[in-house]
C-alpha cells in the first residue's frame, strides 16, 4: 500500500542520515586541531625540539604501523586489549603503534648499531591506544620524548632527568615534582619477602597509586604475615638513602643510586623525593625509574616518566645500558591553557590594494616580505577599503598595509596599526626593517 511505501521511505531516509551522521564524524577518541590550537602546538613543539638539540639528541621518526610482534615482544600477550592491531592484504599482523620506544630500539637494531656510543635520539609522534577517553588521555595522542643507548656512567641519567626538567620549564610549566626511585630495590624487597608473579600483578597497580591500604589487605588475603607486609609498607614510606640501607642488602645498587644522586647536584637539581614506591608492571625496567607529577592536572597529573631499561635482547641484541622517558605531550598543552606565553594569532600584516591597478605593487610587497620571513596575507579580490579592514581585524591581523594610488606612485605604504587604529605613512625600503624590529 502507499502507507507501507511512505513508511519504508521514511525509515530508510532514517537510517541514512543516522549511517551519514556517524560516518562524517570524528572517531571517538580523537581531536581536530583548528588553526589556533595547531599554532600553540606547534609552538610548544619548537621549544621542546630545541631543548632537545640543546643536549645534544638528534631527531627519529619510525612508521605509524609496526609488526605486532614488536609489541607484543616488549609488553606481553595483555597489550592486544589496548591496541589497534589488524592484519593487512597479505596476511601480517600489524598494529598502530601504542608507544615509541619498541619501534626506535627497533630502527636502532636494523639501522644504528653500529653508530658510536651513547647514541641520544628523540621522536615526535603520534600513538594509538584503545582506551577510555577522558580529559587529557585520548586514543590518538602525541607522545614526545628521548632514548640513550650505550651509556657507561650514572652521570648520563642525571642529564636524561636534567633534559626532562629542562623540556617542562622551557614548555613554561611551573611547580611539578620530580620522584625518583630505583626497580632493583624493589626487586630485592619482593624476593626477599618471597611476593610471587602473580601477587605481584595485583599488586603493582594498587602501589602504582599509593593505595597502600588495599596493598596490606590484599597481601594478607595472599597468607604474608603482618611482619612481613608491615616490612614492605615501610619500605614503600622510606624517603632516604640511609633508611635504604636498612633494607636493602646490595652495596652495588645502593652505590650507584647515590652515584646518581651525586650527579644530580651537579646538573643543579636538588629538588626531588625519593620515591620508592614507583613500580612499572614490565619486566624490561631495570634499575633508575623517575617520573614527574604537576599536581594541578589531578588525577591525570603524571606528566613524564621514565628510567632505565633491557629491550635489545628482545630484537636478538646483546645487551646495553639504555634509558628514555616519555612525556604527554597533549598533557603540556591541557596544563597550559589559559596561560599567556603563546605568540599573537594571525599574521603579521594585511595587505589591501585598495583598486586593482595597485594589485601588481602590492603583490610585489607581499613578496618582499615573505622572503624576509615575514608572515603576510593579501586581499587578491580588491574587496574595498572598508571589507579588507573588517576582513584583517577577523583573522586576528596586527597590521594592515593599505596600497592605493599614491603609495603605489610615491613607493610607499600606508601601515595601520590594528589595534589602536594609528596610521602613518612609509618608505617602502623601510618596511621589512619596522617588521624586524617588531618581530
Amino acid at each position: 500500500s502507499v502507507h507501507t511505501i511512505i513508511c519504508c521511505l521514511i525509515e530508510n531516509i532514517i537510517t541514512a542520515l543516522i549511517i551519514t551522521n556517524d560516518v562524517f564524524q570524528k572517531p571517538r577518541g580523537t581531536r581536530d586541531f583548528l588553526p589556533d590550537e595547531m599554532e600553540k602546538r606547534r609552538f610548544i613543539e619548537d621549544r621542546l625540539r630545541e631543548t632537545f638539540i640543546a643536549f645534544g639528541y638528534r631527531e627519529v621518526q619510525t612508521p605509524t604501523f609496526e609488526h605486532l610482534e614488536i609489541f607484543t615482544a616488549k609488553s606481553g600477550e595483555g597489550i592486544l586489549d589496548e591496541i589497534y592491531a589488524f592484519k593487512d592484504k597479505s596476511g601480517r599482523d600489524l598494529a598502530l603503534r601504542p608507544e615509541l620506544t619498541a619501534p626506535v630500539m627497533r630502527m636502532y637494531c636494523e639501522k644504528l648499531k653500529r653508530e658510536p656510543k651513547p647514541l641520544k635520539l628523540f621522536y615526535f609522534g603520534n600513538c594509538y591506544r584503545y582506551d577510555r577517553p577522558q580529559k587529557g588521555r585520548y586514543r590518538e595522542f602525541t607522545q614526545a620524548g628521548c632514548e640513550i643507548i650505550g651509556y657507561n656512567s650514572q652521570a648520563y641519567m642525571a642529564e636524561l632527568i636534567a633534559l626532562a626538567q629542562a623540556l617542562l620549564k622551557n614548555a613554561s610549566l611551573k611547580d611539578f615534582k620530580l620522584r625518583i626511585g630505583n626497580l632493583d630495590f624493589i626487586s630485592y624487597m619482593l624476593h626477599d619477602l618471597s611476593i610471587d608473579k602473580k601477587t605481584r600483578k595485583l599488586m603493582f597497580p594498587l602501589v602504582d597509586k599509593k593505595m597502600f591500604d588495599e596493598v596490606k589487605d590484599l597481601l594478607k588475603e595472599e597468607g604474608f604475615s603482618g611482619e612481613s607486609v608491615n616490612r614492605l609498607l615501610d619500605f614503600f614510606e622510606c624517603k632516604t638513602i640511609d633508611g635504604l640501607k636498612e633494607f636493602i642488602d646490595n652495596g652495588q645498587s645502593i652505590q650507584e643510586f647515590e652515584e646518581l644522586l651525586k650527579f644530580l647536584e651537579m646538573f643543579d637539581i636538588k629538588d626531588y623525593e625519593i620515591d620508592t614506591a614507583i613500580v612499572r608492571g614490565l619486566d624490561y625496567y631495570k634499575g633508575v625509574v623517575f617520573e614527574i607529577d604537576l599536581p594541578k592536572l589531578g588525577a591525570e597529573k603524571q606528566i613524564c616518566g621514565g628510567g632505565s631499561y633491557e629491550l635489545l635482547p628482545i630484537f636478538g641484541e646483546k645487551p646495553l645500558p639504555t634509558a628514555g622517558f616519555a612525556m604527554g605531550f597533549d598533557r603540556i598543552l591541557v596544563a597550559l591553557e589559559g596561560e599567556k606565553i603563546f605568540p599573537s594569532k594571525g599574521v603579521a600584516a594585511y595587505i589591501v590594494p585598495v583598486a586593482e591597478d595597485s594589485l601588481d605593487y602590492a603583490v610585489g610587497i607581499a613578496r618582499k616580505l615573505r622572503s624576509a620571513g615575514i608572515s603576510v596575507d593579501i586581499d587578491l579580490g580588491c574587496r574595498g577599503l572598508s571589507k579588507s579592514l573588517r576582513y584583517a581585524s577577523s583573522i586576528g591581523a596586527r597590521n594592515a598595509i593599505i596600497i592605493g594610488e599614491r603609495e603605489k606612485r610615491e613607493n610607499k605604504i600606508t601601515l595601520r596599526d590594528m589595534e589602536d587604529g594609528k596610521q602613518r605613512m612609509v618608505d617602502l625600503k623601510e618596511l621589512v626593517e619596522i617588521f624586524s624590529e617588531r618581530a
